[in-house]
């Protein structure tokens, strides 16, 4: 959409390599901050919108070791937790890596 905005920015949506999926809720406010720093880095991403389906929420508790609460964040299918894991993550410069490994 606005790809000849990622030089300018630092992103590099090309090495990006990891299979991602969140668990979300389309109100939460912490779902939206989780999905906008994906975007900054230029993650494509699987999202589940679980509004209400607890069908869906029991299936993101069983992969997320129990957690219920949103958002639920996978990378290459490991668990990696919620919103403020990923940027405790990001701030320790632990996210960009696993976001350039290819799934296996």
């Amino acid at each position: 959409m606005l790809n000849f905005l990622n030089p300018l920015l630092g992103r590099d949506p090309e090495r990006i390599k990891a299979d991602v999926e969140i668990y979300t809720w389309q109100t939460c406010p912490y779902c939206i901050r989780a999905k906008m720093l994906l975007w900054w880095k230029g993650v494509n991403y699987k999202e589940y919108k679980i509004d209400g389906d607890e069908a869906a929420r029991a299936k993101m508790a069983q992969r997320a070791n129990g957690r219920r609460s949103v958002p639920q964040i996978f990378i290459n299918e490991q668990h990696i937790g919620g919103c403020d894991d990923m940027y405790q993550m990001d701030k320790e410069g632990k996210l960009d890596p696993l976001l350039v490994q290819a799934a296996v």
